[in-house]
């Protein structure tokens, strides 16, 4: 099977101050990622707000530079691309469609404008496309007249898509691409995104908090934690197999319709984690309900079982072993 990208050891790191006079503090907001995924395929990411997938979605868009590492897609590097070639090969939907959508353009105008980039498309064959494009995502040719203040969100959301799709790339990375749509909406554009990626041959990156979301759409999910990923695998082996405690602290956090449950204790704490100060050994380990003593020296990163990544020093040890450990 073909592999539509490849991420090899990617890190990023900020640097700033505490204040005017204090010392300098790095954040290591993405911490050494690697994952190849195959065409076709949907690789979810999840993780709590600040644990960097939202950094490493702009890393592999080439909108941030790596501190370290490589992104390939197709087998190219694409910090050797200039700007108009990477958006050939990938595009983003963004989380917030108004705000991502000019204001004062209209949607054919919108939806074509990464054709105008390009500089090599007529404008005659820019309107058959747009117009093809605006009929995929199940909009009338009359949107294409019409301001972003005039659509519903879901109509503006599917504006997004097209507009990320009129280049036909290789890959489209979704950032929370429904998280700002009512529950129906967000249904409607999943089921969209499902077709298209049939219909086209795409492969996608979609980062989302919502695990039900992911559940839906995804064939494999990294769950990211501090900037590393600690546990990736099938979806289906994941939410019915979850090996890392934090993985299965995050699908015991998912609210139930029943009232009477109230919020789930997950076992994590009040602590929250710190990006600019990443404990020793397995950067879980403070909040972890299972940890032992050598969690908090000893690094499980690269560790691998059956197939899947699981950065966990006890995964697969018995029961007995790890409570003596």
């Amino acid at each position: 099977m073909t592999t539509a990208i490849e991420v090899r050891g990617l890190r990023r790191l900020f640097r700033g101050r505490a204040g005017m006079f204090g010392a300098e503090r790095v954040v290591r907001a993405v911490d050494g990622v690697s994952f190849s995924l195959p065409a076709g395929d949907v690789l979810g990411i999840v993780g709590e707000s600040g644990c960097g997938k939202s950094t490493l979605g702009r890393l592999i868009m080439g909108l941030l530079p790596a501190s370290e590492g490589d992104v390939l897609v197709d087998g190219r590097r694409l910090a050797t691309m200039d700007r108009r070639e990477r958006a050939r090969l990938i595009q983003p939907v963004f989380q917030d469609p108004f705000s991502s959508l000019n204001p004062r353009h209209r949607v054919g105008e919108i939806v074509g404008l990464p054709l105008a980039a390009q500089g090599d498309v007529p404008s005659a064959q820019r309107r058959d496309r747009v117009m093809e494009m605006l009929a995929r995502v199940g909009l009338a040719p009359e949107m294409a007249e019409r301001l972003p203040a005039q659509l519903s969100g879901g109509q503006r959301q599917r504006v997004a898509i097209a507009r990320a799709l009129v280049l036909r790339p290789r890959m489209v990375l979704c950032d929370e691409p429904t998280s700002a749509l009512d529950v129906s909406v967000q249904a409607q554009i999943l089921n969209l995104l499902a077709e298209l990626r049939h219909e086209l041959g795409l492969t996608y990156l979609f980062i989302s908090h919502n695990l039900a979301v992911v559940e839906h759409i995804a064939t494999e999910v990294a769950v990211m934690y501090l900037g590393r990923f600690v546990e990736h695998a099938p979806v289906d082996a994941l939410f019915h197999e979850p090996r890392h405690p934090y993985t299965r602290a995050l699908l015991a956090s998912v609210l139930t319709p029943d009232p009477g449950l109230g919020i789930p204790d997950v076992g994590l704490g009040e602590s929250y984690p710190d990006p600019a100060n990443i404990p020793t050994g397995c950067r879980f380990h403070p909040r972890c309900p299972i940890a032992v003593a050598r969690c908090s020296s000893e690094s499980p990163e690269g560790r691998t079982r059956d197939g899947r990544l699981v950065e966990c020093l006890l995964d697969g040890a018995p029961a007995e072993m790890a409570l003596s450990a």
